[in-house]
């Protein structure tokens, strides 16, 4: 076994991990680490991601359904558009995007380059997100009389599964606040909506390249399982650890690698 796939597997476990202590973040590390320690292509990279974040989120949303912290019906009205256009995107935008999608002077940005920063960009409002930390202020809506905003959860949804579709990412960071603010839900029943709502429409996406890509299935069925001990693990030690500082480290994290990504990808 390579360095690379040594680092890969180990990727795995830690997007487990950050996924069952901070509720989310988790899936941002997976293209990264298909890309650059696996050696797959952007395309590929991210639809091997939304296959590990659903499978993955299933288990974090079912352990969540067990304790009354998911909305189904709010999950219902938010994933329908959310699943649609990630499935689309999947099937038919992914693969319109040129091989050079545009140029400047003597440089051209490849679709991969263009995945790729979009990416970072992903990254960055996630890590802006994280480093805030605005739990506190997410939660003052809680007291609120519960009233759906429908059309704006339903925007929200078709946004975030375009988002979705292209960079491999499960949105939960779009998701959580978009839920507290819009469906006035409380915010432990936000986390756990958003995880089956990341489980349905990143599912539903990864159906969307079944019949545009070569899967393969033994490598990532490891991935995979090696990332669902990690959440367990991680669902465990949350009891012992403090959440709001590991998100804001975690916030930390990810910027540096969101600008390590753009400057590979540029320069």
């Amino acid at each position: 076994m390579e360095l690379g796939e040594i680092l890969g597997y180990s990727g795995a476990l830690i997007v487990g991990l950050v996924l069952g202590l901070i509720g989310g973040g988790g899936s941002i590390l997976t293209v990264p680490i298909f890309v650059y320690f696996i050696g797959l292509n952007p395309i590929l990279a991210t639809a091997y991601s939304l296959f590990v974040v659903g499978v993955t989120s299933i288990i974090g949303a079912f352990q969540n359904f067990k304790k009354g912290l998911v909305d189904v019906k709010t999950a219902v009205i938010f994933a329908v558009p959310a699943f649609i256009a990630v499935y689309l995107t999947r099937r038919y935008l992914v693969q319109m995007i040129p091989d050079v999608v545009f140029s400047i002077g003597n440089f051209d940005v490849t679709n991969n380059i263009f995945i790729m920063v979009l990416f970072a960009i992903i990254m960055l409002m996630a890590s802006f997100s994280m480093i805030r930390n605005n739990r506190d202020a997410l939660e003052k809506t809680e007291s609120e009389t519960q009233e759906f905003n429908y059309p704006l959860i339903a925007i929200e949804g078709l946004v975030v599964g375009v988002l979705t579709g292209i960079v491999g990412a499960g949105g939960g960071f779009l998701i959580i606040p978009a839920l507290v603010l819009l469906a006035k839900l409380p915010m432990k029943k936000a986390v756990g909506t958003s995880l089956l709502i990341i489980a349905v429409k990143s599912l539903i996406g990864f159906l969307g390249d079944l019949s545009n890509l070569k899967i393969d299935w033994p490598f990532l069925i490891v991935f995979t399982s090696i990332s669902i001990v990690g959440i367990i693990l991680g669902v465990y030690l949350s009891k012992f650890i403090s959440g709001k500082k590991l998100k804001k480290g975690f916030g930390y994290f990810t910027l540096i690698m969101a600008a390590y990504i753009i400057y590979k990808e540029l320069f």
